[in-house]
């Protein structure tokens, strides 16, 4: 029977497979208590497996193909980290020794443990990684029982592609998979920064997360088609609606492949009006993904990621040599490092206190502030490096006059202590401030009098204006980038901006929205940042487009109210506007 199932797009295009049910260990475990006498053996038999999953790992991170993805190195090696951590590989052991317990209830009351604190995290990307926790747990699981960590799909000889379902994916399942034709993940969960998300998305694979029951509703070897552009999935289509998409699937294809021939083409509009289309990246290793698609500069650097799933914290060395390799890499396209956004899912060291809210408490800029020795090695790193590169600083969720006066003057101590050793840099090192906070789009003049340029972040911008929690599924519908007052802030931004001199860029998701791209540009923005994947589509909008025909077009988007009436007016000017 034909029907179809609604979630959230994460990796635009069209695949047409059969399915294949990927299947995970639970975490509802059997209690029982374990003799005095065999409480040893016990542990010795989660220890048995603790190893049996370090192995595995070790044995994915060398099937690793060559030219993958660099994501599929990032997080098999978090995996590892996250398996080696004592709280998974030795406290589960102290329970075992002091509750009697078997080692399948051990690691249960400590896995809730963990999540319990995942939950708490306000942060969308360090919130998913909670599903990190539970795919580690799930191989521990299966190794106590025996079962091995992975069972390959059915080698049927079918000529149609694999199309994976799952509850969730860990990227564990994706390198195994890779050697499998599949050509799409579809999950129950998940959201945009889920990293079926990230991995999808550096695959230009059609994926769609947050389908709620696929993995109960599709059955094993079922012909489905998955629309990641649309976020919609067919099981068991009718012959006209799958003659329909498998000519959707081959103009898609077609078109993905011109694109590829954009890569050396500068973005430059029909009437002549030049468009740097940046790159964001999370590690230094994903400027190779960036420079094949085009880009031509590292318009954000999330900073935060060397610092994460680790036990020890990067000094300034290491941090040093990572900001030096991206600026060597990008052979003098400009590269911009944010400072470490962390929130308060990582607390200052022997610190006991909780955030109420965490998106409002004590994080990035506010956190750094109040870490005076880690935020100058940092800036210390970024200043070194920029003696190799083309580098500047962004500084994220500024909100006030006196953040900006502060930082500054810790960017002065990092000099002068640098200048004391005899230590090269840059000493016109741009400084730039992220405009995400409502406070800063509102009082924008004290950061265009004080900083060299400013960066939108739009993904805070909506949350915070909207009083949105992007990565709370219940709300996710009300996340409204086409919201008047978004529109109106992020239009005032770029006027003001422009109108003092000052450079601005975008890099939150509405900058690697196509469906948005003229709408910035008559908006005047000319700098744009997004994932990788997403430049060559901005890039082939771009020099489709007249920009002199936009302004009248955005001038009316922001004088309406009304969202369809707003949604309309997009799809026209998208329609209309080429030469």
């Amino acid at each position: 029977m034909s029907f179809t199932l609604h979630g959230i797009g994460v990796s635009g295009g069209i695949a047409i497979g059969r399915a294949h049910l990927v299947s995970h260990a639970t975490l509802e475990v059997n209690h029982y208590v374990v003799p005095p006498h065999q409480v040893a053996s016990e542990s010795m038999r989660f220890d048995a497996a603790i190893n049996a999953v370090r192995l595995e790992f070790n044995a994915l991170h060398h099937e690793i193909p060559v030219g993958a993805p660099a994501e599929f190195s990032a997080f098999v090696n978090l995996h590892r980290m996250i398996l080696d951590d004592p709280t998974l590989s030795v406290e589960p052991r102290r329970i075992i020794e002091t509750e009697q317990c078997n080692a399948e209830w051990a690691i249960k009351l400590q896995t809730d443990s963990l999540l319990a604190q995942f939950d708490a995290i306000e942060d969308s990307y360090l919130r998913e990684r909670r599903n990190d926790v539970i795919q580690v747990v799930e191989r521990i699981l299966k190794a106590l029982s025996g079962q091995p960590g992975y069972v390959p799909p059915p080698d049927t000889g079918d000529e149609q592609a694999l199309i994976l379902v799952a509850h969730d994916l860990s990227p564990a399942d994706v390198v195994q998979f890779k050697r499998h034709n599949f050509a799409s993940f579809i999950t129950n969960v998940g959201g945009t920064t889920s990293h079926t998300a990230v991995v999808a998305r550096s695959l230009n694979i059609p994926s769609i997360v947050a389908l709620h029951r696929a993995r109960e509703l599709v059955r094993e070897n079922e012909l489905i088609i998955v629309d990641g552009s649309n976020g919609v999935l067919i099981v068991d289509p009718d012959a006209r609606v799958l003659a329909e998409y498998q000519l959707r699937k081959q103009a898609f294809g077609e078109e993905r492949h011109k694109l590829t021939g954009l890569r050396d083409t500068r973005a430059i509009t029909r009437d002549g009006v030049a468009v740097e289309l940046h790159a964001n990246i999370e590690l230094p290793e994903d400027v190779q993904q960036a420079l094949a698609n085009g880009a031509t500069g590292i318009g954000l650097f999330r900073s935060e990621f060397l610092f994460l799933n680790r036990s020890d914290l990067p000094d300034e060395d290491e941090q040093f040599e990572a900001y030096r390799s991206v600026a060597l890499a990008m052979k003098g396209w400009p590269v911009t490092i944010r400072t470490y956004d962390l929130g308060a899912d990582k607390q200052i060291e022997d610190s006991e206190f909780q955030a109420i809210n965490p998106a409002l408490g004590l994080r990035a800029i506010r956190l750094c502030l109040t870490e005076p020795q880690r935020f100058l090695s940092q800036l210390r790193a970024l200043l070194r490096a920029s003696h190799y590169g083309h580098i500047s600083i962004l500084i994220p969720m500024l909100a006030s006059s006196s953040e900006i006066d502060q930082t500054l003057l810790m960017i002065a101590r990092a000099k002068a202590s640098l200048d004391n050793e005899g230590i090269a840099y840059d000493r016109n090192v741009r400084v730039g401030g992220m405009i995400e906070v409502p406070a800063a789009a509102l009082a924008l003049d004290v950061f265009l009098r004080k900083l060299d340029f400013i960066s939108i972040g739009t993904n805070d911008l909506i949350q915070y204006t909207l009083a949105i929690d992007r990565a709370d599924e219940s709300v996710a519908h009300l996340y409204d980038p086409l919201h008047p007052a978004i529109l109106g802030l992020v239009s005032n931004i770029i006027k003001y901006a422009n109108r003092a001199g000052v450079p601005v860029n975008m890099c939150g998701e509405m900058a690697g929205d196509v469906s948005l791209t003229r709408l910035l540009l008559g908006l005047g923005l000319r700098n744009f940042s997004m994932h990788a994947a997403h430049v060559p589509d901005v890039k082939q909008q771009v020099l489709n487009t007249d920009v002199s025909a936009l302004k009248s077009a955005a001038q009316r988007m922001l004088k309406a109210s009304e969202p369809l009436r707003l949604k309309l007016l997009l799809a026209k000017m998208n329609l209309t506007n080429t030469a």
